[in-house]
This record gives structure tokens, C-alpha cells and sequence, in this order.
């Protein structure tokens, strides 16, 4: 995938521009080196401390495993960390601080009130996913209130078909028929022309296959990114299959060979949702 720019502020020329890698991996974007899913959840308060972005995880129960998932864990915290300092570096979006400066990212689960207070929610692992009753009824109702939800990092066929019932439970495809969204979407263009759907892999797979993307062989060959619109076009549900854009986020100070080929199209991408899901 190629990022076309238009007349864009510096700080994205400065993003896309592969030899800034060391530069990205110095500052508040050095939280590099971690245990994946070491840190505890942080959940929201009752009211959000101000109007400005906040990224909220979505917290579920697993009643599958796929390879290299960990669950809602997945990509838990830095993915949506380093999100948010992009975000709000290469947009004029306002992203809600801490009192130390930090981004404040919150986990919610389905039965949770505060979940209304967050536009934006985003699920890894979703091929493992499993909803009860009253998850599915709250999900709806997020969704058909204005809510905006993005399942990322789950790849092949058997993961597919699983997520694909159970949302299937929350959004009637008769109702809400999921379809890929073609490359002309404003979601391609909201800031940056997203030209294809970019395979982005996990670092460890990356690292181990000597470069593959692919982390399912043949069954995982072709990126998508599908959605699930209301009756007026308004994304409720995506998906980005066979892909795993949030470890652009995560692991971009890890290895600047993965953040040259990964990182500049995973914040393209993540940024255009971001912007569109807050414009819709």
C-alpha cells in the first residue's frame, strides 16, 4: 500500500518519511519493550474528564483460541497509546490527557454504562470473541445509538466465520449485510488516499517467517477491510480481516525495519478511521 499525500501539515510528511523511524522510537513513543498484556485494565470513571478523544479497548470473553492471540488483551495498552500521541500530533484532534500528559485509554466491557460514554471502541483477537444475551442486546444498542466499533487482528477462514456469527447475532445480515469496502469509501481518504488494504503481521511472526505477512499460509492471502453499515450508510462495524494493523501502533520503536514497512500505512489507516468514525 502507498500513501498518496495531499497538501498535508509537516509532522505527516515528517511520519511518512521512513528515515524518521529512530526519531519516533525517542519520546513519549519509547514505551517499546514490554510484556504484552502485563499491564492491569483501566477502566473509565463514571462521567469522562473531558469531551476531547479517548481510546477505548473493548473487554470480552474468549471461547476459542486463534495462534498469537491473547484475547481482548491483544495489543493492550500501546496499540491505542501510541494511536492517540500520533493522532493528535498529525491532526488537530484533541486527545484527552492525564495529569501526567499521558494519553487516558480506558477499558469497557459490553455490560458496562460507561461503554456509551466511548464513540469509538476498538476489538483484537475478534475470532475468539463470544457474547452472551445481554452483551448482544447492549452491543446493539451501542451501535444503533451512534456508536462505532473496529475488530482487528484476526485472520483465516475459521476466525471469520466465527466472528461473522456472532456479530451476525447482534446485526441481522438480512438487516445489516456485511460487504468490503471498496477503495473509493470516504474512509480511504478522511486525511491520507489509502490505496489498498495494507497485511500488516504481528513482529513475532514477522521476525520468525523471515518477512511473510501472511500469518495463516493461503488461507490469510488477501487483506480486507469490511463493514457493517446503518440504512443511511453510517459505518457501525469494521473489520479489518487478515490483518493486524494495530501492531503497526504497538511495535513501531521495536524494529525499524517493521516500522518502515508497517507503521507509516498503519497510522495512515488508523488516523483515517479515527476521523471518520468522529465525523459520522
Amino acid at each position: 500500500m502507498r500513501l498518496a499525500r495531499r497538501r498535508l501539515p509537516a509532522g505527516i510528511a515528517l511520519l511518512l518519511a521512513v528515515g524518521l523511524a529512530a526519531t519516533l522510537a525517542t519520546g513519549a513513543g519509547a514505551q517499546r519493550f514490554f510484556g504484552e498484556g502485563n499491564m492491569p485494565p483501566r477502566y473509565p470513571p463514571s462521567s469522562m474528564p473531558d469531551r476531547d478523544f479517548a481510546f477505548c479497548k473493548l473487554m470480552y470473553r474468549s471461547v476459542r483460541y486463534e495462534a498469537l492471540g491473547m484475547g481482548w488483551i491483544t495489543d493492550y495498552p500501546y496499540a491505542g497509546i501510541n494511536l492517540m500521541f500520533r493522532f493528535s500530533e498529525l491532526t488537530t484532534a484533541q486527545v484527552s490527557l492525564d495529569r501526567r500528559g499521558e494519553p487516558n485509554h480506558w477499558v469497557v466491557s459490553l455490560t458496562d454504562r460507561e461503554l456509551f460514554n466511548c464513540p469509538f471502541i476498538m476489538a483484537a483477537d475478534a475470532g475468539t470473541i463470544g457474547l452472551s444475551g445481554s452483551e448482544i442486546t447492549q452491543l446493539r444498542n451501542y451501535l444503533l445509538k451512534g456508536g462505532f466499533l473496529w475488530v482487528d487482528d484476526f485472520w483465516g477462514t475459521a476466525a471469520w466465520q466465527h466472528w461473522q456469527s456472532e456479530i451476525s447475532r447482534v446485526l441481522p445480515p438480512a438487516e445489516y449485510p456485511i460487504r468490503d469496502l471498496p477503495l473509493d469509501h470516504p474512509v480511504f481518504r478522511a486525511l491520507m488516499y489509502v490505496e489498498e488494504v495494507p497485511q500488516i503481521t504481528a513482529i513475532q511472526f514477522w521476525w520468525r517467517s523471515g518477512g511473510t505477512t501472511s500469518e495463516r499460509g493461503r488461507d490469510s492471502e488477501t487483506a480486507h477491510l469490511r463493514a457493517i453499515t446503518d440504512e443511511h450508510g453510517r459505518i457501525l462495524v469494521l473489520m479489518s480481516h487478515n490483518t493486524d494493523v494495530a501492531d503497526a501502533w504497538e511495535r513501531e520503536g521495536e524494529d525499524p525495519r517493521f516500522f518502515r514497512q508497517f507503521s507509516p500505512n498503519g497510522y495512515g489507516l488508523g488516523i483515517n478511521v479515527l476521523l471518520y468514525a468522529m465525523s459520522h
